[in-house]
């Protein structure tokens, strides 16, 4: 793959179709309940999946290598979208969700370093910090001083920061034990855990009742083929061709670029200081995930350069 499809567009692509679960979800979530919705969401992706696998006589992995397949579904789909959604379902906004899911590539790079081994840079660090700052500025535009409304109750953080460790703790779990196996049937698999998660939670916390409106059905069609096929598939593109902590990172632009969606398909406010730290985000993003260039080394006379 030419080296500016890899490193600027494949990424950039993936922020805008993970930006779009938000603008889904919001659709979607007063038709159904949170682990309903997620399941119904599974299962049909599960169904597509199959016929890909068919079609493209996806190879599969052994039981071992399916089974930490099975462990990255559970913490990066089930644990995640379950605790975002239950967050916001049980009345937290969804701007103070994304704030403590902001915390994501912190996290994530911290168990790196004590899991993988990665080497974080200070300038990396540094960028991290800035990407959480531009997200905060973002936010705080959005619903600055003013909660009123805002359920903070520990059930509601609870499920928040029940997300953020599923998120951060599968990221590193995947690059540590699930990159070699295939896109297509690892996905399927990763799925197939989530499915059985959300069934478990559908069966035991709710009614299961679902009202098929063409507006739940528009958005089940978006969060299938845009964000369970797309956007996944290419997170785990990305997270085995780079460092879990760099990865991570681009969580940082989707706060920024869910606003901007917000502005243009329900008129929210998007004024100065949210642009600004949608510009500061770019930029701690960035400084992860560039890197700086080694000097050349001045040859040798006599010598090989």
């Amino acid at each position: 793959m030419h080296p500016v499809v890899s490193s600027y567009l494949i990424p950039a692509l993936f922020v805008w179709l993970w930006s779009t679960g938000f603008i889904g979800a919001k659709y979607g979530l007063p038709y159904a309940e949170p682990f309903t919705l997620l399941l119904i969401r599974m299962l049909i992706t599960l169904g597509l999946l199959a016929v890909l696998v068919r079609l493209l006589n996806a190879r599969w992995p052994g039981w071992r290598a399916a089974g930490h397949l099975a462990v990255t579904g559970v913490l990066v789909h089930g644990c995640y979208l379950g605790g975002v959604f239950y967050a916001i379902y049980t009345g937290m906004a969804s701007g103070i969700v994304s704030l403590i899911v902001g915390l994501q590539p912190l996290v994530t790079a911290a168990v790196a370093v004590m899991v993988l081994r990665e080497r974080v840079t200070f300038r990396q660090w540094i960028g991290l910090a800035l990407g959480l700052f531009g997200v905060a500025l973002v936010l705080f535009e959005k619903y600055g001083t003013d909660y009123t409304g805002v359920d903070l109750s520990l059930w509601a953080i609870v499920w928040a920061v029940f997300a953020l460790v599923g998120i951060s703790v599968g990221t590193v779990y995947q690059k540590r034990f699930g990159t070699g196996a295939d896109l297509v049937t690892g996905t399927f698999i990763q799925y197939a855990a989530a499915a059985t998660f959300f069934a478990i939670g559908a069966f035991a916390l709710e009614t299961r009742e679902v009202e098929w409106s063409l507006q739940l059905k528009l958005s089940m069609a978006w969060l299938v083929l845009g964000v369970s096929i797309g956007a996944i598939l290419l997170l785990m593109w990305l997270i085995r061709r780079g460092a879990a902590s760099q990865v991570a990172s681009l969580f940082y632009l989707v706060p920024p670029v869910t606003a901007f969606e917000a502005y243009l398909l329900f008129g929210e406010q998007l004024g100065g200081l949210a642009m600004a730290g949608g510009l500061v985000a770019i930029v701690g993003v960035a400084l992860v995930v560039t890197q700086n260039r080694p000097a050349p080394k001045t040859p040798v006379a006599g010598g090989k350069p």
